[in-house]
Protein backbone atom coordinates (compact mmCIF):
# COMPACT_ATOMS: atom_id res chain seq x y z
CA UNK A 1 0.00 0.00 0.00
CA UNK A 2 1.33 3.42 -0.92
CA UNK A 3 1.74 5.94 1.84
CA UNK A 4 1.84 9.70 1.75
CA UNK A 5 3.88 11.13 4.60
CA UNK A 6 3.07 8.14 6.79
CA UNK A 7 -0.71 8.13 6.09
CA UNK A 8 -2.03 5.04 4.25
CA UNK A 9 -3.69 5.87 0.94
CA UNK A 10 -6.97 4.21 1.93
CA UNK A 11 -7.28 6.54 4.93
CA UNK A 12 -6.65 9.55 2.69
CA UNK A 13 -9.41 8.36 0.35
CA UNK A 14 -11.83 7.85 3.26
CA UNK A 15 -11.01 11.28 4.67
CA UNK A 16 -11.56 12.88 1.26
CA UNK A 17 -14.95 11.15 1.00
CA UNK A 18 -16.04 12.46 4.40
CA UNK A 19 -14.93 16.00 3.51
CA UNK A 20 -16.82 15.80 0.20
CA UNK A 21 -20.00 14.72 2.01
CA UNK A 22 -19.71 17.56 4.52
CA UNK A 23 -19.16 20.15 1.78
CA UNK A 24 -22.07 18.83 -0.27
CA UNK A 25 -24.47 18.88 2.64
CA UNK A 26 -23.42 22.39 3.67
CA UNK A 27 -24.04 23.54 0.09
CA UNK A 28 -27.50 21.93 0.14
CA UNK A 29 -28.37 23.63 3.43
CA UNK A 30 -27.50 27.11 2.17
CA UNK A 31 -30.78 27.42 0.30
CA UNK A 32 -33.00 25.83 2.95
CA UNK A 33 -35.59 27.81 4.86
CA UNK A 34 -34.31 26.63 8.24
CA UNK A 35 -33.15 23.58 10.11
CA UNK A 36 -35.41 20.60 10.64
CA UNK A 37 -35.89 20.49 14.43
CA UNK A 38 -34.81 16.87 14.86
CA UNK A 39 -32.28 16.58 12.04
CA UNK A 40 -28.67 15.78 12.86
CA UNK A 41 -26.46 18.86 13.03
CA UNK A 42 -23.04 18.74 11.33
CA UNK A 43 -21.37 20.60 14.20
CA UNK A 44 -22.59 18.03 16.75
CA UNK A 45 -22.73 14.93 14.55
CA UNK A 46 -20.32 15.14 11.61
CA UNK A 47 -20.20 11.36 11.17
CA UNK A 48 -17.22 9.03 11.25
CA UNK A 49 -16.25 6.02 9.16
CA UNK A 50 -15.07 2.58 10.16
CA UNK A 51 -11.58 2.20 8.63
CA UNK A 52 -12.18 -1.56 8.30
CA UNK A 53 -14.92 -0.92 5.71
CA UNK A 54 -13.59 0.00 2.28
CA UNK A 55 -14.70 -0.79 -1.26
CA UNK A 56 -12.18 -3.64 -1.17
CA UNK A 57 -13.59 -5.16 2.05
CA UNK A 58 -17.35 -4.74 1.70
CA UNK A 59 -17.89 -8.44 0.85
CA UNK A 60 -16.35 -9.45 4.20
CA UNK A 61 -17.90 -6.59 6.17
CA UNK A 62 -21.12 -4.73 5.36
CA UNK A 63 -22.25 -7.21 2.69
CA UNK A 64 -21.73 -10.22 4.96
CA UNK A 65 -24.95 -11.23 6.76
CA UNK A 66 -24.67 -10.69 10.50
CA UNK A 67 -21.47 -8.61 10.36
CA UNK A 68 -23.03 -5.50 11.96
CA UNK A 69 -23.85 -7.52 15.10
CA UNK A 70 -20.13 -8.13 15.55
CA UNK A 71 -19.33 -4.40 15.71
CA UNK A 72 -22.49 -2.92 17.28
CA UNK A 73 -21.69 -1.15 20.59
CA UNK A 74 -23.41 -2.30 23.79
CA UNK A 75 -26.59 -0.50 24.87
CA UNK A 76 -24.88 0.52 28.11
CA UNK A 77 -22.56 2.70 25.99
CA UNK A 78 -25.23 4.09 23.67
CA UNK A 79 -27.79 4.77 26.44
CA UNK A 80 -25.32 6.84 28.46
CA UNK A 81 -24.25 8.74 25.34
CA UNK A 82 -27.89 9.36 24.37
CA UNK A 83 -28.47 11.27 27.61
CA UNK A 84 -25.47 13.52 27.01
CA UNK A 85 -26.33 14.13 23.37
CA UNK A 86 -30.01 14.85 24.03
CA UNK A 87 -28.83 17.71 26.27
CA UNK A 88 -26.35 18.93 23.63
CA UNK A 89 -29.10 18.98 21.00
CA UNK A 90 -31.62 20.54 23.39
CA UNK A 91 -34.05 17.68 22.75
CA UNK A 92 -36.91 17.22 25.19
CA UNK A 93 -38.96 14.17 26.02
CA UNK A 94 -38.06 10.79 27.39
CA UNK A 95 -35.25 8.44 26.47
CA UNK A 96 -37.71 6.14 24.71
CA UNK A 97 -38.64 9.00 22.34
CA UNK A 98 -35.20 8.65 20.74
CA UNK A 99 -32.96 5.95 19.35
CA UNK A 100 -29.22 6.46 19.74
CA UNK A 101 -28.45 5.85 16.10
CA UNK A 102 -25.40 5.75 13.89
CA UNK A 103 -25.27 8.79 11.63
CA UNK A 104 -23.44 6.72 9.00
CA UNK A 105 -25.05 3.37 9.70
CA UNK A 106 -23.06 0.26 10.44
CA UNK A 107 -24.63 -1.14 7.25
CA UNK A 108 -22.79 1.55 5.29
CA UNK A 109 -19.47 1.49 7.12
CA UNK A 110 -20.04 3.96 9.95
CA UNK A 111 -17.74 3.96 12.97
CA UNK A 112 -19.41 1.84 15.67
CA UNK A 113 -18.22 3.59 18.86
CA UNK A 114 -17.28 7.10 17.80
CA UNK A 115 -19.59 9.71 19.44
CA UNK A 116 -19.17 11.83 16.28
CA UNK A 117 -21.09 9.09 14.47
CA UNK A 118 -23.88 8.64 17.02
CA UNK A 119 -26.86 10.89 17.72
CA UNK A 120 -30.32 10.75 19.32
CA UNK A 121 -32.66 10.24 16.38
CA UNK A 122 -36.35 10.90 17.06
CA UNK A 123 -38.79 7.99 16.93
CA UNK A 124 -40.68 6.97 14.81
CA UNK A 125 -38.41 8.63 12.22
CA UNK A 126 -35.50 6.44 13.36
CA UNK A 127 -37.46 3.28 12.59
CA UNK A 128 -38.37 4.55 9.12
CA UNK A 129 -34.77 5.54 8.36
CA UNK A 130 -33.63 1.99 9.21
CA UNK A 131 -35.46 0.75 6.10
CA UNK A 132 -33.71 3.40 3.97
CA UNK A 133 -30.32 2.36 5.41
CA UNK A 134 -31.04 -1.27 4.53
CA UNK A 135 -32.01 -0.26 1.00
CA UNK A 136 -28.79 1.74 0.57
CA UNK A 137 -26.78 -1.23 1.87
CA UNK A 138 -28.48 -3.47 -0.69
CA UNK A 139 -27.64 -1.01 -3.47
CA UNK A 140 -23.98 -0.85 -2.39
CA UNK A 141 -23.71 -4.62 -2.09
CA UNK A 142 -25.33 -5.17 -5.50
CA UNK A 143 -22.91 -2.71 -7.08
CA UNK A 144 -25.60 -0.30 -8.26
CA UNK A 145 -24.05 2.52 -6.22
CA UNK A 146 -20.61 2.98 -4.66
CA UNK A 147 -19.92 2.83 -0.93
CA UNK A 148 -19.11 6.56 -0.95
CA UNK A 149 -22.38 7.35 -2.75
CA UNK A 150 -24.38 5.34 -0.21
CA UNK A 151 -22.67 7.19 2.63
CA UNK A 152 -23.30 10.55 0.93
CA UNK A 153 -26.99 9.80 0.45
CA UNK A 154 -27.37 8.73 4.05
CA UNK A 155 -25.63 11.86 5.37
CA UNK A 156 -27.79 14.09 3.17
CA UNK A 157 -30.94 12.38 4.43
CA UNK A 158 -30.05 12.75 8.10
CA UNK A 159 -28.79 16.32 7.90
CA UNK A 160 -31.81 17.52 5.93
CA UNK A 161 -34.74 15.36 7.08
CA UNK A 162 -33.59 13.92 10.39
Amino acid sequence: MRESRGIPTVLLVLLAAVVAVVLLVHALHRGSSGPVPYAARPALTPGALNPDVTPATIRQTICSRGWTATVRPPTSFTSALKLVQMRQYGFTGGLSDYQEDHFISLELGGAPNDPKNLWPERRPRADHVDTIENDLNQQVCSGSISLAEGQRREAELKWTDG
